[in-house]
């Protein structure tokens, strides 16, 4: 058998096949740890640079690119609604102006209805005035020669009853002279 080591030399860490306290603070081991450390480092700096990192680096290329496409996407969708508002407005003032100019031609043509027919109804008017006036002309003529025939007859009687003898032709010229002179 060995001899048991004294627990107070920091160089001796295995006692029998065991080990005595914490082996991570063996001052034996650290090489060999460091050596272990420095291996599995180099694994792991290998293993991200070339297989995990371009991985996530075309993950984070890929959304930046989805981004980029869907605001150019959201830009041009932008820009055709613009367009469209724009195309929409200018519609609605051509058919505007179109229904404007539209009532201008019906109010025009309207209008000129409305003028022939109110010289249509002129001219029957004047028509039927001028009309009534010829009537109205023969009317007072044959009043007037009515009015001259009783004129006589009256003045004939009035003679007569006054006793004396009624000359015509003198009544004929008092009837006339009175007539034309009213």
């Amino acid at each position: 058998m060995a001899d048991p080591v004294d627990p107070s030399s920091a160089s001796a860490c295995v006692v029998d096949g065991s080990a005595i306290g914490m082996p991570q603070l063996c001052a034996d081991w650290y090489l060999n740890q460091i050596f272990w450390l420095l291996v599995a480092l180099v694994a792991i700096y290998f293993v991200l640079t070339r297989i995990a990192l371009p991985r996530v680096g075309a993950v984070l290329a890929e959304r930046s690119g989805t981004i980029s496409n869907d605001l150019a996407a959201a830009e041009d969708l932008k820009r055709q609604a613009v367009d469209a508002e724009a195309a929409y407005e200018k519609a609605l003032a051509d058919a505007r102006a179109e229904a404007q100019r539209i009532s201008a031609e019906a109010r025009a043509a309207i209008q000129a209805d409305l003028n022939a027919a109110i010289a249509k109804a002129d001219a029957q008017i004047a028509e039927k005035t001028a009309e009534s006036e010829a009537q109205i002309a023969e009317i007072r003529a044959g009043a007037s020669a009515s009015v001259a025939e009783v004129a006589r007859d009256v003045a004939g009687e009035i003679v007569r009853a006054l006793g004396g003898k009624p000359d015509q032709g003198a009544i004929d010229a008092a009837v006339d002279t009175r007539v034309k002179g009213s």
